[in-house]
């Protein structure tokens, strides 16, 4: 990718930027590049989104590890798409093992050529659906953004999520109506503990998540 094929608006990263992803900035700013530059043309970015690829999905993405505090541990990123969140959580936290399941084989090329571009050895590219991996790939976190409302988004998450481990969904100004929406069906993924948070309260607009911790099947 040459600069010259570069978009005129690609942003440059905000100061909060280096505070988050340390000395994995430039590698944080490689991964911005790609989305303006491949990510639209594989349409997995609208093109209006590149002003805003810093602020309104690289950042927020990556500032969910906040939410993760065990270190060494694998997460599944369910519907991963573009990335986001887990290619940026995986350079913000290059500790983490992240699984990116994703089942458009398009997508999952783009996913693999991106890991590979950006040097990322803590991330696996898995093409399917996440009911596709019940029984052989699970996470002590798993996460997902903008896939599917709480409680079409549990069913896929929770079988994948270890006893113990926390389901880390990213949601909008919707969380609060959606978790009403998903408690009938808690008790059938033997899911407790949910709540509304945010993290990233050093950004100008925090991420909020709801979090949920599979307990046991008793």
């Amino acid at each position: 990718m040459s600069s010259s094929s570069l978009p005129e608006d690609l942003p440059s990263p905000p100061e909060i930027a280096s505070s988050i992803f340390g000395d994995r900035l430039g590698v944080a700013s490689a991964f911005v590049a790609i989305l303006a530059d491949t990510g639209v043309s594989h349409g997995l970015i609208g093109p209006r989104e590149v002003p805003r690829l810093w602020d309104r999905h690289v950042l927020n993405c990556a500032v969910i590890g906040e939410a993760m505090p065990e270190r060494s541990v694998p997460v599944v990123d369910v519907g991963s798409g573009a990335g986001l969140p887990g290619v940026a959580l995986a350079i913000a936290r290059p500790d983490l093992q992240v699984h990116l399941v994703e089942p458009m084989a398009r997508r999952t090329a783009w996913l693999s050529t991106t890991v590979e571009s950006l040097g990322l050895t803590n991330v696996e590219v898995h093409r399917g659906r996440a009911e596709d991996f019940r029984g052989s790939l699970s996470g002590r976190y798993v996460t997902a953004r903008a896939v599917a409302r709480l409680p079409k988004l549990l069913a896929w998450c929770a079988p994948l999520t270890d006893v113990g481990g926390h389901i880390v969904a990213m949601k909008g100004t919707s969380a609060s109506e959606e978790l009403g929406e998903a408690r009938p069906v808690l008790k059938k993924w033997h899911l407790v503990d949910a709540r509304v948070t945010t993290v990233g309260d050093a950004l100008p607009d925090p991420t909020t998540v709801v979090i949920f911790r599979r307990g046991s099947r008793r």
